[in-house]
């Protein structure tokens, strides 16, 4: 049982006293919300014991069955005021899901083997289809880990790719690939019993609603089945990008208006499961020919591949792709099993950025966990006329070292503090690569950097040098988005 932030502020601030100004001070000051809640509990009188496992446990039901949100915030203060410090730092965490304890999960799951006598494999195994390591626990404990299985309407986590920067590093990992396009949409899974259709996002939220024409187009293959794909923006055969598809989400349902403007289709690129028989285990290439077989004749689409065994072959799919409107390119090893929630080296993902720019770091904010206490997320700029138009935010691609530089940079120079961050003068260039430029509304300059990192810090670079929103709006053209953020090319 997860609350928000909103929710945790108002239940410390009933149970010590302290205004949500205060606890804001303190979170932003230490840079984790349990951490401030134990300070904050810590100036009130200890309570002569606290919250059991048991009474947590209650809370977790309590908090589930509450009718309203006042109900809740009352009933996690009185748990928080039964809690000396330590617990209620960790009762924070817990209810906010970020304990950061900097365990992994595949450690979870080797104690799990080692506390209750089990084959590790077989742990991983049934934690890869259960997708909960507390079932899979429970299991392990009652030595009961072969009922675990792939179950329709249990959607399991998917397998992931590791992403390469140059055609050259597949080779080197394996001599022959099927290389397939990487889509511009959201990865989903589909789960059908024939004719009952649910759709499931790639955090394992049922989304089912939002796109009914993907649901329709499944159930017509009136078999039971579990596939992995990708939902895209597409009118006939023209794909319409990302930034049109982001209006379907996060809707509850999808209304003739937003059908009508931004149809959305199903690709499909591997089964899971079919007539009630899990696939996991068996290689890609027979999934692929299982898969071909179930949808042949249907609306579906099915993804397509083409065998790579050179540089040249995979420079040539990968610009080809591109040109299709797609991201990129997805290498995957024909022998390989689907392994749930793993990234390993059997998928690749090949995405090159579409270009770099030099920019200027206009506002810095604090992070968390590792990085709290630490200017680590940094907004930058690009030059518009005499001013500067900020076009994104960046937090990756720094090294630890640097990091303290621009805070103790930072925090001597800020010319404003807000409640996070501080407002910097323009000095500090970095370069910047990512995959993509869609227009913004939010931004001053129109426009936003899709994943975008920072490739290296230019200090040897004066501002008056930096990139200008012409330039980012010569780059948004090449990519081939129109001005409705639909693909020209």
């Amino acid at each position: 049982m997860r609350v928000g932030g909103a929710l945790l502020r108002e239940a410390v601030a009933a149970a010590t006293g302290a205004t949500p100004e205060a606890f804001a001070e303190t979170y932003v000051r230490l840079g984790d919300g349990g951490e401030a809640v134990a300070e904050l509990m810590a100036v009130r009188p200890e309570p002569p014991s606290s919250l059991t496992l048991l009474e947590a446990r209650r809370l977790c039901e309590s908090l589930g069955k509450a009718a309203t949100i006042a109900e809740r915030r009352d009933t996690l203060a009185h748990a928080l005021a039964a809690c000396r410090p330590p617990a209620a730092k960790y009762l924070a965490k817990i209810m906010g899901g970020g304990m950061r304890i900097g365990v992994q999960e595949s450690l979870v799951e080797d104690a799990l083997a080692e506390a209750f006598g089990c084959d590790a494999e077989g742990v991983r195994w049934a934690n890869m289809l259960l997708g909960d390591v507390g079932h899979t626990a429970a299991l392990a404990r009652a030595k009961r880990l072969h009922e675990a299985t792939l179950t329709l309407f249990r959607p399991v986590k998917f397998m992931l790719a590791t992403a390469i920067d140059a055609a050259d590093e597949a080779l080197v990992i394996g001599p022959e690939w099927e290389a397939e396009d990487k889509y511009d949409g959201i990865r989903a899974q589909v789960h059908c019993d024939g004719r009952d259709v649910r759709i499931y996002s790639r955090t394992l939220d049922e989304i089912t609603s939002q796109f009914p024409e993907v649901a329709t187009a499944f159930g017509e293959t009136g078999r039971p089945l579990v596939c992995d794909g990708e939902i895209l923006a597409q009118a006939g055969d023209r794909q319409l990008g990302f930034a049109k598809l982001s209006k379907r989400l996060g809707r509850k349902q999808a209304d003739e208006d937003i059908l009508r403007e931004v149809p959305a289709a199903f690709v499909a690129f591997d089964l899971l499961a079919l007539d009630g028989a899990p696939l996991l285990r068996e290689p890609l290439a027979e999934r692929r020919g299982a898969l071909a077989e179930v949808l042949a004749g249907s609306r579906t689409a099915i993804a397509r591949t083409q065998r790579v065994a050179d540089v040249p072959g995979v420079e040539a799919a990968f610009e080809a792709a591109v040109a299709r409107g797609n991201e990129g390119l997805v290498l995957k090893s024909a022998a390989s099993p689907y392994q749930p929630g793993r990234r390993g080296q059997a998928w690749l993902k090949l995405k090159r950025p579409l270009a770099t720019l030099d920019v200027v770091i206009v506002a810095a904010e604090y992070g968390h966990g590792k990085r709290r206490g630490l200017l680590s997320d940094y907004t930058f700029a690009v030059r518009a006329g005499e001013g500067l138009a900020p076009v994104g935010k960046a937090y990756s691609g720094v090294t630890d070292a640097e990091i303290a530089f621009l805070t103790e940079t930072f925090l001597k120079s800020a010319v404003r503090r807000f409640r996070g961050g501080v407002i910097v003068p323009p000095m500090i260039v970095i370069e910047v690569a990512f995959n993509g430029i869609q227009r913004s509304p939010r931004h001053p300059s129109g426009f936003a950097l899709r994943f975008p990192r920072i490739k290296r810090l230019r200090l040897d670079k004066p501002v008056a040098e930096i990139d200008t929103v012409e330039r980012v709006g010569e780059l948004w053209e090449r990519q081939g988005v129109g001005e409705r953020g639909q693909r020209t090319a």
